[in-house]
């Protein structure tokens, strides 16, 4: 807790923190939502030997960040991961990306932190948060798809998100093309391989040996360069027809976009639409926008579960 204000008001705040495979995002956020302070920092390559100590440091950085004048009383923390998550019971069951099994995280960090402490899966607390505090709000049928180095895919179904006893949302790993390039995974031509971030730098890499991010081969399709318009069309045709799978299974009628790849904005969603709509023949016919809060939906979701507990 900071020292208290010269009003002595003090203000009961969350930790948010959003774990990623690259960067730790966080904040601090009261009960109405405000942000008081965020931060990023690079996530540690041994983040499982020590999350609690990881995560407790960021709580500290951010206490320390609080603007002068203002009191802030720590009463709990919320923190999301990738991967398989036991939100139940707070373990990491799996994750690829950071490298650990079984991991109980809420006890390192209610260790650490001597607070209560839940734990969630990022892309589902992202589309909790987006469905009280962004583009979600009003919709009780929604596919929020985040789209960066990996693909991933929460969905709001009848106003509840799902969580499958945490085995829901793996949409990059729906097979789009049996016979495409390998996955991580062990399958072959999963959706994460044939249009995520990374797959249209290496897709285009392979053909051109220029290495390129996705944001500029997004600018060289826009601008009509012949190659960087064929490897865009390639992922936009794989992502239309993973919405279309799952417009025709759960009766979706809003997909939000999100992830580093929506900031290409209508160079992205124009042509997905246009996939899309060729697509369907008897189903609803969904809107397609970006998501509302972008990079901080992880760990605004985390403060909705958080403040949720307690």
């Amino acid at each position: 807790m900071l020292p208290p204000s010269p009003s002595g008001a003090t203000t009961e705040v969350v930790a948010a923190v959003d774990v990623g495979g690259t960067r730790i995002k966080a904040a601090l956020v009261d009960r109405s939502y405000t942000v008081l302070a965020q931060t990023t920092t690079p996530t540690p390559a041994d983040i499982g030997a020590d999350i609690g100590g990881a995560v407790a440091a960021t709580v500290k950085a951010l206490l320390e960040s609080v603007p002068p004048g203002q009191a802030a009383q720590l009463v709990g923390c919320g923190v999301v991961v990738p991967g398989l998550v036991d939100e139940e019971d707070g373990i990491g069951i799996y994750s690829s990306n950071l490298g650990w099994r079984d991991l109980d995280i809420r006890a390192q960090v209610e260790s650490f932190l001597g607070l209560p402490a839940v734990v969630g899966h990022d892309v589902r607390a992202g589309l909790l948060a987006e469905s009280r505090l962004g583009a979600a709000g009003g919709h009780r049928q929604v596919l929020f798809m985040p789209l960066g180095t990996g693909i991933a895919g929460a969905l709001l179904l009848d106003g509840s998100v799902v969580s499958g006893d945490g085995w829901a949302g793996e949409l990059g790993h729906v097979v789009i093309d049996p016979s495409g390039p390998p996955c991580p995974c062990g399958q072959r031509g999963c959706l994460e391989v044939l249009a995520s971030a990374g797959a249209i730098e290496r897709i285009y890499r392979s053909q051109s040996h220029e290495r390129l991010s996705a944001e500029d081969i997004a600018a060289r399709a826009e601008a009509g360069e012949s190659l960087a318009s064929s490897v865009w069309a390639g992922a936009v045709r794989a992502l239309g027809q993973a919405i279309v799978m799952t417009v025709t299974l759960t009766g979706v009628d809003l997909v939000l976009v999100g992830g580093g790849l929506s900031q290409s904005g209508e160079v992205l969603l124009r042509p997905l639409r246009d996939d899309v709509a060729g697509r369907l023949t008897f189903q609803r016919p969904p809107t397609i926008q970006r998501a509302g809060l972008g990079d901080r939906a992880g760990s605004l979701g985390a403060a909705c579960l958080i403040w949720d507990s307690l």
